[in-house]
């Protein structure tokens, strides 16, 4: 199992969502606040305008008024005006004495707006200057009034603001935290997988996407278990299946090896007894003569018995145990066994094709057996089922593979021809699979049935044919 990658250490998502919520709200709230700055210069800034110019054009008029009754009496008005709000109201005498100054403003008294606020929203300050007889009036803006209105403002919108922004932070750090809760379940669930743990499920997750993660996980848990017992299944069926065609290989190689004891103890001994039995009947039979006929005609039948006993048995041997076949390899044993075929069946043509076998006995024990034992099978079927008249066998072979065919004319393959009871041609399909090779029995387009096999070079070391 592979080792876990190490993770980098960095925010959790909650901090970092919380973080980019805070910036992007900070950002609006500094936004607003410069808005509401720039609201309250214009705002300023027109309040002045307008108020110096109207308090201006008022005292020009006044002035005219009190122009022949004499600066005191411009004094007496101005008292009774009092401060005109946004103005400093300033009288001179022409000899520079001061005969009227703006009283302090009682608005919000005592309290000014700081410095930094007041250059960020103070416009530029207008002054007039009023000339007439006996002194001058001067009409000067003074905004700090007007400035401390907006800051009031400003401090309860940013009072506001920042208290909103602290509760809506608060929500979003809530809110966050709640939509990930199942994070730590989803990746304790990850980590048990990575373990080996597939058997892990995750439970119901709140939310619409934890859900569908949760499922997600849940559903990948499933295939890879169920992927992992498919593939010890297929592995468990794939060990069978080798031992299986193990034993089939061990069991055949026993089968020949029995077929050949058999051979050679019906050759050595029954063939011995039968060929002594035959030539007693025959003594037998010549002692008996003309004496007891009923005797000798008895007598007689069991010599032509024995010896059409024996030809059967010599029959049989070689289809127990080829001769050729141990003795001078695959080409003989197919040759001879196309020989013995043709002598016992003339009307049919016979044709064999050999290609790659010169050196016949070196190829490998088990796939010459087994190319030998199709090409016995399938030339039998064919002289005595087919009903055609021609049967060819070609026989291949090359450093890597042997391949065998053979094939006739006549009616083709019966259609439970692969039911139980035809065992022939299915153990031989059995036994080229044990080799590792296929064999096909298949109708010919033109008709007739071909038999294919394809055998590779597997054979064990240093046992040849």
């Amino acid at each position: 199992m592979s080792s876990p990658v190490p993770v980098l250490r960095s925010p959790s998502l909650r901090l970092q969502i919380h973080l980019m919520v805070a910036a992007l709200m900070g950002l609006f709230v500094v936004a607003v606040i410069a808005l509401q700055i720039d609201a309250t210069r214009r705002s300023v800034r027109e309040e002045i305008t307008a108020g110096n110019r109207v308090a201006g054009q008022l005292l020009q008029r006044v002035t005219w008024i009190y122009a022949n009754a004499g600066p005191q009496a411009l004094v007496q008005f101005l008292e009774q005006l009092g401060r005109v709000r946004a103005n400093d109201i300033r009288f001179e005498s022409d000899d520079g004495r001061v005969l009227f100054t703006s009283p302090q403003a009682t608005y919000k008294q005592g309290r000014n707006a700081p410095g930094w606020y007041s250059a960020l929203v103070s416009p530029a300050l207008e002054r007039q200057v009023i000339q007439m007889p006996g002194g001058r009036l001067t009409v000067e803006a003074e905004p700090s009034r007007a400035i401390l209105d907006g800051w009031d403002d400003f401090v309860v919108l940013g009072g506001t603001g920042a208290a909103v922004l602290v509760l809506l932070n608060l929500a979003v750090f809530w809110g966050v935290g709640r939509a990930l809760k199942p994070l730590p379940t989803i990746v304790e669930g990850l980590a048990r997988l990575q373990q080996g743990d597939y058997a892990a499920r995750l439970p119901a997750l709140p939310g619409r996407e934890a859900a569908v993660i949760g499922q997600a996980v849940n559903q990948l848990a499933e295939a890879i278990e169920g992927e992992i017992e498919a593939r010890m299944r297929a592995f468990e069926a794939e060990r069978t299946l080798l031992e299986s065609r193990e034993f089939a290989r061990r069991l055949e190689v026993h089968t020949e090896s029995e077929r050949r004891a058999i051979a050679r103890e019906l050759h050595d001994e029954f063939a011995q007894s039968v060929t002594a039995i035959r030539s007693l009947a025959r003594t037998v039979q010549t002692r008996l003569g003309d004496r007891d006929a009923t005797s000798a005609q008895a007598t007689g039948m069991i010599a032509d018995e024995a010896a059409r006993l024996y030809e059967a048995m010599h029959g049989l041997i070689p289809r127990l145990a080829p001769p050729a076949l141990d003795d001078l390899g695959l080409a003989d044993a197919l040759t001879e066994l196309v020989d013995a075929s043709r002598s016992r069946y003339g009307d049919m043509t016979l044709e064999l094709n050999l290609h790659g076998l010169e050196q016949s006995q070196s190829l490998p024990v088990e796939p010459a057996r087994a190319a030998y034992r199709v090409a016995q099978e399938a030339l039998t079927n064919a002289l005595r089922h087919s009903g055609g008249t021609r049967v060819r066998i070609c026989a291949e072979a090359d450093p890597t593979s042997l391949r065998l065919t053979v094939e006739d004319d006549g009616q083709g393959l019966p259609d439970d021809w692969a039911r139980r009871g035809h065992y022939g041609l299915r153990g031989l399909r059995e036994r080229a699979a044990t080799l590792g090779g296929r064999l096909s029995v298949q109708r010919r387009p033109e008709g007739g049935t071909r038999v294919q096999t394809w055998l590779p070079m597997t054979g064990p070391q240093g046992e040849t044919t």
